[in-house]
């Protein structure tokens, strides 16, 4: 079931919204606003998180405090990876959780921490206990990034790609499991009492996702963040995969987070640019949630019996 909807992924991060298009981030808090709204209409009840924040910038939650966001979520999201790519220390999460939650006054969910295999497997056993030791019992959810390596043939979403060095090959590397399907060292360590989820993305039409479910279900896993592209769903076919992807998924708790903007609707021809009408966004919002995230008086077997193209959003 889908147990929250997350707005947008990493917006203070260039590789997932072009800031440089929207340098004081007022379009992208109008837009979380108007998509909350809309959400709120369709499910009242269903928890919004304000997507989460890359490095766990806290500046950045006080500048959406100041634009009213925090009055349209009820809990913000938090990504941190210190030993790949954040300018701080592993064990100032303790900290830096506390100070989302003062600036925001908010519940803060990690909605993203990994640790990648880069250098050693070793370092991301390491990695993997140490992080547990330091965040369980100071936040509701943990959502690992992630069950899987990214496979080599895929790209990885970053707008500099191999221009950033071993920074970008690192992505590849931030699973539990590689490519060929083997397992880490760190695996050894994974809780299967389900207090520790995963940030699973799934490609369009991704044959990981019954190895997915199959592994998690084994795991005693519990609950997961994956996502539904805006982009996407101009594709062929594209309510067929979300159908597919949701009903698979149904078992778990799903925190489902809605990003990448469509590139015909966007300032620029990319996944990363704000929205020219940020209701499109919200209409989108509005047409998951009606879909996979109706109120309960709705019935959940009729959601995926609709088809599919009376119930796309006005495009």
């Amino acid at each position: 079931m889908v147990e929250a909807v997350v707005l947008w992924n990493e917006p203070n991060n260039l590789s997932h919204w072009n800031f440089k298009l929207d340098p004081g981030w007022e379009r992208f808090a109008e837009m979380v606003k108007l998509a909350s709204v809309a959400i709120r209409r369709v499910n009242p009840n269903l928890p919004i998180v304000l997507g989460g924040v890359s490095s766990c910038d806290c500046d950045f939650l006080r500048l959406m405090a100041s634009y009213g966001v925090m009055q349209h979520v009820d809990a913000v999201g938090v990504h941190g990876f210190p030993l790949d790519w954040n300018h701080w220390q592993l064990t100032e999460w303790p900290e830096r959780l506390a100070e989302a939650a003062e600036v925001s006054g908010l519940p803060v969910w990690v909605t993203e921490v990994g640790v990648s295999s880069f250098g050693a497997e070793e370092v991301q056993e390491f990695g993997f206990k140490r992080t547990l030791e330091l965040l369980q019992g100071r936040t509701k959810r943990i959502h690992w990034y992630s069950l899987f390596d990214l496979p080599p043939s895929w790209p990885a979403e970053t707008r500099h790609k191999e221009a950033e060095g071993s920074s970008y090959y690192r992505h590849y590397y931030l699973g539990l499991i590689k490519e060929d399907g083997s397992p880490k060292l760190a695996v050894r360590n994974f809780p299967t009492d389900g207090s520790v989820g995963f940030c699973q993305w799934f490609h369009f039409e991704d044959p990981r996702l019954e190895d997915a479910i199959v592994w998690m279900r084994e795991h005693n896993v519990e609950y997961l963040r994956t996502g539904l592209s805006w982009a996407d769903s101009f594709r062929p076919q594209a309510t067929e995969w979300f159908d597919r992807q949701m009903h698979a998924l149904a078992p778990f708790r799903v925190a489902l987070t809605l990003c990448f903007t469509p590139a015909h609707l966007g300032l620029e021809d990319h996944h990363t640019s704000p929205p020219r009408d940020p209701q499109q966004f919200a209409d989108f919002a509005a047409w998951a949630v009606d879909r996979y995230a109706p109120p309960v008086e709705k019935s959940r077997s009729a959601v995926f019996e609709t088809a599919p193209e009376e119930t796309l959003p006005t495009r």
